[in-house]
């Protein structure tokens, strides 16, 4: 993928699309209190049952940001050979994405908590899962894909703090991570987001 290659300019567009989706998710999330925390399902649930129309709003956007994330990546992995284990693991990290997202919409029609507690905990692992395939797709996009020094570089600190978000859960054991900490994971992960942003943005330009 280079910036004259055709669908460069479609793939910078996916990119910027997918991080507004997500950044609007998380906006909705965070102050509303619906991180949907595993360790305590019957306050998920009642979450969820005081703020439907928030959390399926919340959805949509999480929805159409790994859908763009998905379709991205299968762009990406169209651009030619060196780009095609970057594509794909950025696909995939989109369809781990979008099964994290089916679990929680799963949430609007459970009425038990221990239910609710193992598909909460399915659904936080899911996203892990994503995100350890994001930070696998920057690395193979940062050593095959065609980009100025100065971003391989940053690339190179996205991933670092990109693993570090992926390694929080490990360290809570099955009842996963506390809000407090699934946030300091949000904030950790945001610059493999950037990254993206800003090779979605150059692609944008340059197709």
């Amino acid at each position: 993928m280079t910036d004259s290659n055709p669908g460069a300019r479609l793939a910078g567009v996916l990119l910027l699309s997918s991080l507004v989706a997500m950044v609007a998710a998380v906006a909705l999330v965070v102050p509303s209190g619906l991180t949907l925390n595993p360790s305590e399902p019957g306050a998920a649930l009642a979450a969820v049952r005081a703020n439907v129309g928030l959390h399926l709003a919340e959805l949509a956007f999480d929805v159409l940001g790994w859908l763009a994330l998905t379709a991205a990546g299968l762009v990406v992995a169209a651009g030619g050979r060196g780009q095609s284990l970057a594509g794909g693991l950025l696909a995939a990290a989109g369809l781990a994405g979008l099964l994290h997202d089916a679990g929680n919409l799963a949430l609007t029609q459970l009425e038990s908590a221990d239910a609710a507690g193992a598909v909460l905990l399915t659904a936080k692992w899911m996203v892990n899962l994503a995100g350890l395939l994001w930070v696998a797709a920057t690395v193979a996009a940062a050593a095959g894909v065609p980009m100025p020094v100065w971003l391989r570089r940053a690339g190179v600190f996205a991933v670092v703090s990109g693993l570090v978000s992926v390694a929080l859960p490990w360290t809570t054991g099955a009842g996963g991570p506390s809000v407090a900490l699934e946030q300091l994971g949000y904030v950790l992960h945001a610059p493999i987001m950037v990254w993206y942003g800003v090779l979605g943005w150059r692609w944008l330009r340059g197709g």
